[in-house]
Parts: C-alpha cells; structure tokens; sequence
C-alpha cells in the first residue's frame, strides 16, 4: 500500500484516480492547487505525489517540499506549454498527461533527475521568471509591493527586472527617482514589433535602480497615459518574452482594469486600453493579487479577485492584503480578514502585510524601495517572508529522493 497524494487537472485525475484505487493505494489528499498541496505533505507522511505540469497544480515552492521529504514525484504534461513549464521547473522528462498507470508506476521505481530533487525548483538556464503584480481599483498597494519584491529578489542574488505596465497610472519611475521622459517599456514595445529586441537592447533602454542589498533594472512605465496604444497585447507578450531570457526574475507591476468590454463593442482589430495588464497576467508564472485591508478595499478585491480567476488559468495566483490595521478592520484585523476572504472569496491561504505609513512616506521621500527605506519595518518583514516562501524557494540543500514501490496488495 503506498500513499499518494494528487494535485492533477480535472480530467487527469478522473482517468488516474479510480486506477490507483482499484490498485489498493491510499490517495490521502486531492487538494485544489499546489500551494494546498505543499501545504498537505508538511501534514502527511505521504510516499508519492502525482501533479499535473501546470502553475495552479505544481511549482517550485511544491517540488522543493517534495524533495525535501524524500517524496517521489512524476509529473504529467499534457501539451507542448506545459512540457515547457515543466522545463522551467528543472523537470526535463515529464510523462504525457495520458501516460498509462504502469508507466507512472514505472517513472516512481526509477527515479528521473530533475524530476524532485536539488535544483527541481530552479529555472532552466535562459529562462527566466515573470510574476505579476495586480489588485483592483483605489490604490490597495500594487506599486509598493512590486518594488519590495523586486529589491527582495535581487536581494537574493537573482538577475531582477521591473516593469511597469500600468497604463492608467504609472508610478514605478517617480517613486524610484528614475527619468521617465523616455519611458523604457515604450521602447521595448517598439523594438518587439520591429523583431529588433535583444537582451543588449534591454539593457539599453532600462534604467539601474541600485539598493542597499541588491540592484535591479526597470523599464519605465508611460508617463502619459495618452500614450497607452503603443503598449500593445503582442508587444507586451514579446517583451516579457524577451525578459525571460535577459532577468532571473522579472517582475510586472500592472493596472487594476481586466474589463475585456472593448472587444465586445468594436470588432476592429486595435489597441486595448487594457490590453497590457491582461497580456501580463496571462503571460504571468505567478499573479500577486494584492489588496487593502479595509472594508471597501476588501470588497473591491472580492468582486475582482473573480474576475482574475476567469481570465488566467495557467498562473499560480497568491493573495497578499497590505495595510492592515485594527483601527480600519476592528479588534484582531488578522483573523477577521482570513474569515471574509474564506467566507466571501473561498481564499484560504493570504499573506498579511501590517500597515507602516511611517516606512512608506521614507520609501517615497527617499526614492528607494520598502526595504531599503525602513529594513526593519514589519512591513518589510512580511514580503520578505512572501518572497522566501513562495517566489525564490529552493529546495533544501542536499536532498535526496525515497523510492517508492507500488505494489497491488496482497490477499489476506
């Protein structure tokens, strides 16, 4: 008997699932994505997990808890984008998501390199990764969080990239202290639709924001929001393709419309307003949705937290609320706000960043990021933990896989 856990696409697990009980394995938990399911084998003592090559069913943080424990893993990868996801992950021989039950069986007996164990979470040379910063209408703290979890990346050691592409509101430049005349993302925009843009010409046409534990290189957001058709779907989907290959880690900071509504009422075939905050998320490995921790800013984040969830499938999306205060919230913010996220929003796993006006007037007055500014700041110290914990986890040195039999029971 051998005890499995699964975190498979729908239609994988309806084919698997009744195989493996039919073989006597004890499935001991089928959690909904790969956050619940790293979280299932801190709890059990599980001996194989079988998960699906897609961010919302695996990622880094998931193959590094696996490795950790010893626990044998077999990927699934259903078409050629999530063979190339599973090749962002260090998996280098992913079985087909149609794969039989003994070839799985087989994959777990004779374990695969790269497939959990030291360096699975890491990203494939030449390919970089993209997180997204996004949250709905009045101002919940996208940009702040984006530039503190940039400087944490770089802190880290990562090649980092920031990009501003908020075409309502762009605030990465001025709250950096960075030239914006000639805003570098438009730029990028530019030399992608001519087939023109290389690593050399990103670092051209970005600007070098340098920190007390690390720099990171920005491209400028449009300083008039005029300017908004030349920051174009295949434009930005070309960029961020090319930061890729030139950053470890880019990451996006966006607007907060995801209204596709400009479709419906002209089918001419032109710029979107919003067309650069969809064409990052979508792009996006990993959706920071980030929002205020106050009744309005709560209920803003609920209606259009749905709306996230329509528009990307393929991201992992993790959830940080920024400001929290027991003077907007009432007495123990912490846990109320886990309740209405649950109750309201079926969101379980949220990241809480306490309120420090004090730590985020010195960020603005001084031009650096949240962590530069005030290190000490509770703030701080709760991205830095986000960022630890579920953007630049690795796997624990040293690793090393159980192997795992599976066997059909015997009669008694």
């Amino acid at each position: 008997m051998t005890v499995v856990v699964l975190s498979l696409a729908p239609h994988v697990e309806d084919r698997l699932l009744p195989q493996l009980l039919d073989e006597g394995h004890v499935i001991a938990a089928r959690p909904a994505g790969a956050t619940e399911a790293a979280a299932a084998l801190d709890r059990i003592d599980a001996d194989a997990l079988l998960v699906s090559a897609a961010a919302r069913h695996c990622d880094a943080t998931l193959l590094g808890t696996a490795a950790a424990r010893g626990i044998a893993v077999v990927v699934l990868a259903g078409s050629a984008a999530e063979v190339e996801y599973a090749s962002s992950l260090g998996v280098t021989d992913p079985l087909p998501a149609d794969a039989d039950l003994r070839d799985v069986i087989r994959r777990l007996e004779r374990p695969t390199e790269g497939t959990a164990g030291e360096g699975a979470s890491r990203p494939t040379p030449g390919r970089g990764r993209i997180t997204a910063v996004w949250g709905p209408v009045g101002a919940p703290g996208r940009t702040t969080t984006a530039i503190a979890l940039a400087a944490e990346l770089a802190a880290t050691g990562l090649r980092v990239a920031l990009v501003d592409a908020d075409t309502v509101g762009a605030a990465v430049a001025p709250a950096l202290g960075l030239f914006d005349e000639a805003p570098g993302l438009a730029a990028a925009c530019r030399l992608a639709a001519a087939g023109a843009l290389t690593s050399a010409e990103l670092d051209r046409v970005a600007q070098r924001h340098r920190g007390s534990r690390g720099g990171f290189s920005v491209l400028t957001g449009i300083g008039r929001p005029s300017r908004w058709p030349e920051l174009s779907t295949d434009r930005i989907t070309k960029v961020l393709e090319a930061c890729r290959e030139w950053a470890d880690h880019t990451v996006v900071d966006t607007g907060f419309n995801l209204e596709t509504d400009e479709e419906i009422v002209s089918d001419l075939f032109a710029p979107r307003r919003n067309a650069a905050t969809i064409a990052a998320v979508r792009a996006a490995d990993t959706v920071v949705a980030v929002g205020a921790a106050d009744p309005v800013g709560l209920a803003r984040f609920v209606r259009a937290y749905g709306d996230l969830l329509e528009l990307v499938d393929t991201p992992t999306v993790r959830v940080v609320v920024s400001k929290v205060r027991a003077s907007a919230v009432g007495i123990g913010p912490a846990g109320q706000i886990r309740a209405s996220l649950l109750r309201f929003g079926g969101i379980d796993d949220v990241t809480l960043v306490p309120n420090d006006p004090g730590a985020c007037d010195a960020a603005l007055l001084m031009a650096r990021s949240l962590p530069d500014a005030a290190p000490r700041s509770a703030a701080t110290a709760a991205l830095r933990r986000f960022v630890l914990d579920h953007l630049a986890a690795q796997p624990a040195p040293g690793a090393r896989r159980r192997l795992v039999r599976l066997r059909r029971p015997q009669p008694v």
